[in-house]
C-alpha cells in the first residue's frame, strides 16, 4: 500500500510539467527490496551483466515514470538495450561527463518542479537509488550523442525537402488528418484523467480511439468520434508539429500537457495538398470568460453567445456593462500563443468559435473566437522548425534501426 501511494504521487509529478511541489512531498517509504540473489545475473549482453538488482530497480523506475507497457515485461529489454547503447558509445570513444549527467538529472527534476536533490530524494523514497537513475540518464545521453555523431549529417533535410514540407514546391503544403481526445484537468480529477490518458496512448486501432474520444473527450469533436478535418501542419504549435511528424497512421501520441487539459492525437493520414500555405506574423483572437467551467449553465450561456455573434467586434456588445476582465482580445505571433489555444485556433476560420478550453482549474469556460490572421513576409522560423522536426524524425528512425542491428549482432542470454 505504501509503495502504491508513493508511485501514484511521484507519477503525477513526473507526468505533469507544472506539478506543484506539494504533490511530491507526501511520498511514503517503499518497502525494502529483497536482498536474496540481487546481484545474480538476470541476463548477459556480450560481456556485460544485467543483475537482478538492476532489473528490480528498472521496474520500479518505469512504474514511477509511467512508462508505456507492463514494466515487468519490458524492463529487461530496456536494460539490455541500455547495455548495448553504452557499449557502442564507449567503443566510439564517447564518455558522458558527471556535469552532463547532472544536467540530465536537472532536466528530469524540472519537469516535476523539483530541485535535483529533492527529485533524487523523492525517487529514493519510491525505491530507486540515485546511482540507478544516474546510470539511466548516462545511457540516454550517451546514445543520443552517438546517434547524432553517426547519423546527423544524413538526417538533415535538403532545402528542397524543406520546401516540400512548407508547401513551397508546386503550390503544395503538408496536411494532417487527426483524431483528438482532449480532457480537462483539475486538481480533483488529475489522477483519473492521467490514468485514462495513459491507457488511451496504448490504443492501436481507429475504432478504439474513436470510442475513447466519444466517451471521455470534452472537445466538440467527440460527437464525431474525435475525428477532425484535414489541418495544415504549419498552423499547429511547433511542439505539436514535431510530435505529429513522428507518428505513423494509426499511432497515438503520448499525452500532451496543455493548460488545464491533457490531449492525445491519433494520426489518420498525412498528405501534400495543392493549397496555399501562408505564414502568419500574427493571429488575432478573442477570449470571453464565462464563470462555471463546463457546467450545463455555462455551456448554455456559451451557445447563446455563439448564436448572437458573427465577428469578434460583436463580443463588445455582449461584454457591455460587465467587468473588463471578462473579454480579452489579443494579436500575438504564433510562437507566443499558448499551445491549447493554438490547437483550437488551427481548427477555426475567422468568426468561428471554440468552447473546448477552461481556465482557473476548470472553473471558467473560455469562449474562443478567431478574429483573423496576418500574413508574414519571412519564413525563416518555419523553415527552422520544419528542418528540426524532419531531422528528429529521421534520427529516431536511424536510432531504432541501429539498435536493432546491435541486438542482432550481440550475444544476449536471458536467465
Amino acid at each position: 500500500m505504501q509503495k502504491n501511494m508513493t508511485f501514484n504521487t511521484l507519477t503525477r509529478c513526473l507526468g505533469l510539467a507544472a506539478a506543484p511541489l506539494a504533490l511530491c512531498v507526501s511520498l511514503t517509504l517503499a518497502q525494502p527490496i529483497q536482498a536474496q540473489g540481487l546481484f545474480s545475473p538476470a541476463a548477459t549482453v556480450n560481456e556485460d551483466v544485467v543483475s537482478v538488482y538492476e532489473l528490480e530497480q528498472r521496474i520500479i523506475l518505469m512504474e514511477l515514470m509511467r512508462s508505456p507497457g507492463n514494466p515487468s515485461e519490458t524492463a529487461l529489454t530496456e536494460l539490455i538495450n541500455d547495455k548495448l547503447r553504452l557499449a557502442a558509445a564507449r567503443e566510439a570513444g564517447i564518455e558522458i561527463s558527471p556535469e552532463d549527467i547532472q544536467g540530465g538529472i536537472e532536466n528530469f527534476a524540472a519537469r516535476s518542479n523539483l530541485e535535483p536533490e529533492e527529485f533524487l530524494k523523492a525517487i529514493g523514497e519510491g525505491g530507486v537509488s540515485p546511482e540507478t537513475f544516474r546510470d539511466f540518464v548516462e545511457a540516454g545521453l550517451a546514445w543520443r550523442e552517438l546517434v547524432s555523431a553517426r547519423f546527423l549529417s544524413r538526417a538533415r533535410p535538403t532545402a528542397e525537402e524543406i520546401d516540400r514540407a512548407l508547401g513551397q514546391t508546386g503550390g503544395y503544403t503538408v496536411q494532417v488528418l487527426l483524431s483528438e481526445l482532449i480532457m480537462p484537468v483539475t486538481p480533483d480529477n488529475f489522477q483519473q484523467v492521467q490514468a485514462i490518458a495513459d491507457e488511451a496512448a496504448q490504443i492501436d486501432s481507429y475504432e478504439a480511439f474513436s470510442a475513447a474520444a466519444t466517451q471521455f473527450s470534452a472537445a466538440d469533436s467527440r460527437f464525431n468520434g474525435g475525428r477532425l478535418d484535414w489541418l495544415t501542419l504549419s498552423n499547429l504549435p511547433p511542439n505539436i508539429r514535431a510530435t505529429l511528424l513522428a507518428l505513423k497512421p494509426g499511432e497515438v501520441s503520448e499525452p500532451i500537457q496543455l493548460q488545464n487539459a491533457l490531449a492525445l492525437f491519433q494520426m489518420r493520414g498525412i498528405r501534400e495538398a495543392k493549397v496555399g500555405n501562408p505564414r502568419y506574423a500574427a493571429i488575432e483572437f478573442a477570449e470571453f470568460y464565462i464563470p462555471g467551467g463546463r457546467t450545463p449553465e455555462a455551456l448554455s450561456a456559451a451557445q447563446s453567445i455563439r448564436n448572437s455573434v458573427d465577428t469578434c467586434d460583436d463580443l463588445y456588445g455582449i461584454a457591455k456593462d460587465q467587468p473588463e476582465s471578462l473579454l480579452e482580445r489579443k494579436s500575438l505571433a504564433p510562437s507566443e500563443i499558448p499551445s491549447d489555444v493554438s490547437i483550437e485556433l488551427a481548427k477555426l476560420d475567422p468568426g468561428e468559435v471554440s468552447t473546448n478550453l477552461t481556465r482557473n482549474n476548470g472553473q471558467v469556460l473560455v469562449f474562443l473566437m478567431l478574429c483573423g490572421r496576418t500574413g508574414a513576409i519571412s519564413e525563416d522560423t518555419t523553415r527552422e522548425e520544419i528542418a528540426d522536426a524532419l531531422t528528429q524524425q529521421r534520427l529516431s528512425a536511424f536510432s531504432e534501426s541501429y539498435l536493432q542491428q546491435l541486438r542482432a549482432d550481440a550475444l544476449i542470454v536471458e536467465k
